[in-house]
């Protein structure tokens, strides 16, 4: 795909042209499906959507959308990431909130302790969608490194590209913005 081609269609269809959006999807639609295949190869997020449903709600979402500021290659990965992102997280939602009631677990009184199950793929995403919003507050940079990588499925060589910096920088602010929550969720959910 020639990025000039990507980045002339993706400013003319900023405005309210569906011709320039119908253009876009062509050359977008191998990226964003790599990217979706990515990220639900994850072992947090398996079995949660197919890549090829996930990027065409993606592609509707953002398609729909009432401003389209698009200017370029990494402007659009960002928001497609983030389109991603909130479409886990709904999905996951849903999901939750089907099975709170209608599935009881019987626990034995005589029991002496409890397990505490591990979380299930809808459970994670929900968290770190939720510490993510507070991340944004408090580390911007380091929230947007999560959610390109962990929601947009992007390697540390892409996000490098888009912004302009070296793989080994964007790994230094991987491991940091990790690290970051990790701790977050250690705090959430009480762990050593």
């Amino acid at each position: 795909m020639a990025v000039d081609q990507l980045t002339q269609i993706l400013k003319t269809s900023s405005g309210d042209d569906t011709l320039a959006s119908a253009e876009l999807l062509p050359l977008v639609y191998d990226e964003l499906r790599n990217v979706a295949r990515r990220l639900m190869s994850q072992k947090a997020l398996q079995g949660t959507l197919q890549p090829t449903a996930l990027v065409h709600e993606a592609w509707l979402k953002l398609s729909h959308q009432d401003e389209k500021l698009w200017c370029d290659r990494s402007q659009f990965l960002g928001t497609a990431a983030k389109a991603m992102r909130h479409i886990l997280v709904d999905r996951a939602r849903a999901k939750l909130s089907l099975k709170r009631g209608s599935e009881f677990e019987v626990v034995p009184i005589q029991s002496n302790s409890l397990e505490i199950a591990g979380t299930s793929p809808d459970e994670r995403v929900l968290m770190v969608d939720e510490l993510l919003d507070r991340l944004e507050i408090e580390d911007p940079s380091s929230a947007r490194i999560i959610q390109l990588k962990f929601f947009g499925g992007l390697t540390n060589q892409e996000v490098a590209a888009m912004d302009g910096v070296t793989e080994r920088t964007i790994e230094r602010q991987w491991a940091f913005a990790k690290a970051r929550l990790f701790r977050m969720i250690r705090q959430e959910t009480g762990a050593p």
